[in-house]
């Protein structure tokens, strides 16, 4: 069973920020699954990261947040990015897969420990991409978007890439925010989609049907009772277990979440920076209790 509201216009597309991450989460499994590369592989076996500390970082830890790699790499002019970001609504992203490896030479790896990184997601799936000879926004394309027909999925490097149809998004305290696109940032926050094509995508993990499913099943601990598997977030309730992730850009918020013992899944997207992680927790209980004929 899956649960969609329909306030959005159908056919517009909104950014699902983090929700990148479960997605990114499950190409590294598929890869693996069909034999293109190993969990222990070095981030320098597939991205030229050869002579710096990022470069010996596994991929198995970048999948679990216990890299040792910081929440974002060293860039130029961060505070103007981020001032930027807060007072007029700008993009504090955008930087080119190239501009993100170099940033990359540039930061330091701390102690291997669990710590939520957007650098080492960003990171990660670029690896996968490469180790296939590709890019992030076509493997998304080719081995997730096509094969289950959701046609909205694209993960745009720039404005030019956003298609027809974007639902303008906006900050908490109301203001229009600029689209959050980069080729760099793809793989940890890039990914847009219809509500209805995200719903879909939900079906099909509940129903076996996507690649690389391995991903959900927690084989970490993240932080307090959360445990963690590819990217995706594993929370206990009194009931089960609730699979998840959810997405914070600078106009949109996301959240996905999966009940796996009782096939449910619900899917809440809003076009303003303000969290619907407990609306979607609460949805999944209402179903639960629904299934459960209370």
């Amino acid at each position: 069973m899956t649960s969609t509201a329909h306030e959005l216009p159908e056919q517009g597309h909104v950014e699902l920020g983090s929700v990148s991450k479960a997605v990114t989460g499950l190409l590294l499994h598929d890869a693996v699954d069909r034999g293109v590369l190993s969990t222990g592989d070095r981030l320098a076996d597939h991205l030229p990261l050869d002579g710096c500390a990022a470069g010996e970082v596994t991929l198995a830890s970048l999948a679990v947040h216990a890299s040792g790699l910081p929440r974002l790499p060293r860039v130029e002019d961060v505070l103007g990015r981020t001032w930027r970001m807060l007072r007029r609504g700008e993009n504090p992203y955008g930087d080119s897969v190239e501009e993100l490896l170099e940033q990359t030479r540039r930061t330091a790896v701390g102690r291997p420990r669990p710590a939520y990184s957007n650098l080492g997601f960003e990171l990660l799936g670029h690896a996968v991409a490469a180790a296939q000879g590709t890019t992030y926004a076509a493997l998304v394309r080719d081995r997730m978007a096509d094969p289950l027909g959701l046609g909205s999925w694209h993960v745009p490097a720039d404005l030019a890439e956003v298609r027809p149809g974007a639902i303008a998004g906006r900050s908490r305290r109301g203001r229009p925010h600029e689209p959050w696109t980069g080729e760099g940032l793809g793989p940890a926050g890039g990914l847009r989609s219809t509500l209805g094509d995200a719903a879909r995508w939900v079906t099909a993990l509940l129903e076996g049907r996507v690649p690389g499913a391995g991903a959900l099943d927690p084989v970490a601990r993240l932080s307090g009772p959360v445990r963690i598997g590819a990217g995706w977030m594993v929370t206990p309730v009194p009931d089960g277990e609730i699979t998840w992730h959810n997405g914070m850009t600078g106009g949109h918020a996301a959240f996905v979440g999966l009940d796996r013992r009782r096939r449910s899944g619900v899917v809440v997207v809003r076009a303003v920076a303000r969290p619907v992680d407990a609306v979607g927790m609460r949805l999944l209980r209402d179903l639960g209790r629904r299934a459960a004929g209370d």
